[in-house]
């Protein structure tokens, strides 16, 4: 059984916090990562009747018998017992580490935490599995692997191709079947699974939803609706546009990536290693994977750090923008064997535009070296599962 890289942050929280929610995609792991870093706390699954009619009957009594340290998982089940909690969080305010919500980031359940627990709550959002928690695992454990199947443990873990693909084809449709529809996602799941399949091929393209509403046949306000779902349940990720006042025309809109890239292939119907390798999607796909990645890992490191991309109207562009307070660290990300100074030249033009010292290109290889001009290239691989040579990339300017 893999262990999760999360454990030290949620102890971190619990120890300041009477309230930690775990938020992430559905069968990303959650229940299993709760029961592993706290097994001595009572877990309530509340979409078992057993253990969700008591709390649904009395849920001040059950909540009284049930006393501190409960994992209460699939909570938006219940958004009636928020309120409740937070009267009982309050009778001893100073006690820390006492509930763990778990929940599949659906809006109900963070509406219900964050207005019944502003305050008594921090959250953790865990995505599917991460390089520097799989690697080693086994032979097959290699950042390529990852790439293509995903980080949802039954994907990833699955005992061949076909085995995966069947599991992501059950996964999609009990998104698309159950879960959308019961978030208000009041559309077909034809429809729908065309959005996503219009998702996948626009992977890391710039945003256009009236484009893609004139394709559905709905209005362009629908279609913003049912992107906005899909990201807040961890599907996909709006990466927003960088601004600046550089006195030159800047892109607006933002970019859209599958958060997943097992699903993203499953999606494209890339099933297989040697499918990937010559796909037109490839380097989109590497592009998404990696910024999903590094965000974890920098999020670990630096929780303040901001994720932006930049781009001007002339197409000088930088993948990945992470803000971590006033500096700016630039990202590009290249699927070449050897990148050389010539596949740097958008980075430098956008970073002496943004008057920036240091910037960084992700390659799939193994040799760090310098392209000059203060451009490192960074092996993909190191850099997320090094925390060290994260945090000195990061801090590289002070």
């Amino acid at each position: 059984m893999l262990s999760r890289a999360f454990d030290a942050t949620l102890r971190g929280l619990l120890r300041r916090f009477p309230v930690v929610a775990v938020l992430g995609p559905r069968q990303c792991g959650k229940t299993t990562f709760a029961r592993q870093a706290l097994p001595r706390w009572t877990y309530l699954d509340l979409e078992r009747p057993a253990h969700a009619a008591p709390l649904d009957a009395d849920p001040e009594a059950r909540l009284r018998q049930l006393g501190d340290h409960v994992i209460l998982d699939e909570a938006q089940r219940l958004p009636g017992v928020f309120p409740v909690l937070r009267g009982v969080i309050d009778r001893d305010r100073a006690q820390s580490g006492r509930y763990l919500i778990l929940g599949s980031a659906s809006p109900a359940l963070v509406r219900g935490v964050s207005e019944s627990l502003a305050g008594r709550v921090a959250f953790l959002d865990l995505p599917p599995f991460r390089w520097d928690e799989v690697r080693g695992a086994s032979d097959r454990s290699t950042l390529d692997a990852l790439w293509l199947r995903g980080g949802f443990p039954p994907a990833y873990l699955a005992s061949g191709d076909r085995a995966r693909a069947e599991w992501l084809d059950a996964y999609t449709r009990a998104i698309i079947e159950r879960d959308l529809p019961a978030l208000g996602i009041d559309v077909s799941p034809t429809t729908m699974r065309r959005l996503w399949a219009m998702l996948a091929h626009a992977q890391g393209g710039m945003w256009n939803a009236s484009r893609l509403a004139a394709s559905l046949g709905v209005s362009y306000h629908t279609v913003n609706r049912y992107v906005d779902l899909l990201e807040q349940v961890f599907l996909v990720r709006r990466l927003q546009p960088y601004f600046v006042n550089l006195g030159k025309r800047l892109v607006r809109s933002p970019k859209v990536y599958f958060r997943d890239s097992g699903l993203l292939h499953h999606m494209l119907g890339i099933e297989a290693a040697a499918a990937l390798e010559v796909h037109p999607s490839r380097g989109a796909s590497w592009e998404g994977f990696l910024i999903d990645q590094l965000l974890s890992s920098i999020q670990r490191a630096e929780p303040a750090a901001r994720p932006w991309f930049y781009r001007t109207a002339q197409g000088h562009e930088i993948d990945l923008l992470v803000e971590v307070g006033s500096r700016l660290v630039p990202f590009e990300f290249k699927l070449h064997s050897a990148p050389s100074s010539g596949d740097a030249a958008g980075l430098r033009a956008s970073m002496a535009q943004l008057r920036l010292s240091r910037g960084y290109v992700v390659y799939p290889g193994d040799q760090a070296y310098s392209l000059g001009t203060g451009v490192t290239v960074l092996p993909a691989a190191r850099l997320l599962a090094d925390s060290k040579l994260l945090r000195q990339t990061l801090n590289a300017d002070r």
